[in-house]
Formats: C-alpha cells, structure tokens, sequence
C-alpha cells in the first residue's frame, strides 16, 4: 500500500498537471481545492523539488509547478522519491537491493522468484504511466460518471 504522503504528493502532481499552463500555483490553494492539510504538503512539495520534479518561484506571483510536462514524469518515479523503492521485498529491489538474510540460496528462492515478478509487473505499469495519462483517465472517468459522452477514438 502507499502511504498517505505519496498519495497526497500523487494528487498534487495531478493537480499542478491539470493547470500546467497556468504558472506557479499557491501552496494553500493546492491545499484548499485537494483536502491536504498545508503543512505536510509543503513537506511534500518540497521533497519533489529538491527531486528536481517540481520549481518555485517566490513573492509575487509565486508559488509551485511542474518542472517538467506532465507527459514526461512517471508515476513510478513520483511514488519513488516519496515512497522509496517499488519492490516488495529487498531482495528484488532494482534501486536499494538488500540480501534477505533468512534465504538460503537467493536463486532459487520461490518467494524472490515469484516476487521479482510482481516487482516488474509493477514497475511495468508505474513507470509506463506519465502523470500526464493518469490525468487524462482521471478526466475520462469523471464524464463517464457524470454520463458525459466520450467521442476519444
């Protein structure tokens, strides 16, 4: 599971992605408009900006964006640098590799085996979906509910 922080970091990228054009946006209206409380998410932002995914501008006219477009940040590197590394075990992890200490021999151990496919199948998804995809589900999905026609071929 995703912990609270990276969901509130993934619902900002979605955010800031839905009004890329529109310049820096304000830590409180982010906060206000998602239901995040202000502080943790300054924590948050600020994590991915140090990250190099998000900029900031201060003063006037100030506030947070995307460093880049939305189409080129992935969802797997998001939850990454907020969650830490995508495996369920250490012993598959691509990015902080760790040798479980209770496995006799690594290569042959069902549970690596088994859970090195669940790492790719993960990794697969995360890191082939841009923030700027899951947006556009998101969107396509709201005008379902609303009974909106969708004419996307």
């Amino acid at each position: 599971m995703i912990s609270k922080k990276t969901k509130y970091g993934l619902k900002a990228m979605l955010y800031l992605a839905a009004r890329f054009d529109q310049g820096p946006l304000l830590i409180s209206d982010l906060s206000r408009d998602e239901r995040i409380p202000k502080k943790f998410l300054e924590m948050i932002l600020l994590t991915l900006k140090n990250n190099g995914i998000l900029q900031s501008r201060k003063g006037k006219g100030g506030g947070y964006y995307l460093g880049k477009a939305p189409g080129e940040i992935s969802v797997g590197t998001v939850i990454r640098i907020l969650e830490g590394p995508l495996a369920p075990v250490p012993c598959v992890s691509v990015t902080s590799y760790a040798r479980c200490g209770e496995c006799l021999d690594e290569r042959t151990c069902g549970i690596r085996l088994v859970m090195k496919d669940v790492r790719d199948a993960i990794t697969n998804i995360l890191d082939n979906t841009s923030i700027a995809e899951m947006l556009e589900r998101e969107e396509r999905e709201k005008k379902r509910a609303l009974g909106t026609p969708d004419y996307h071929i």
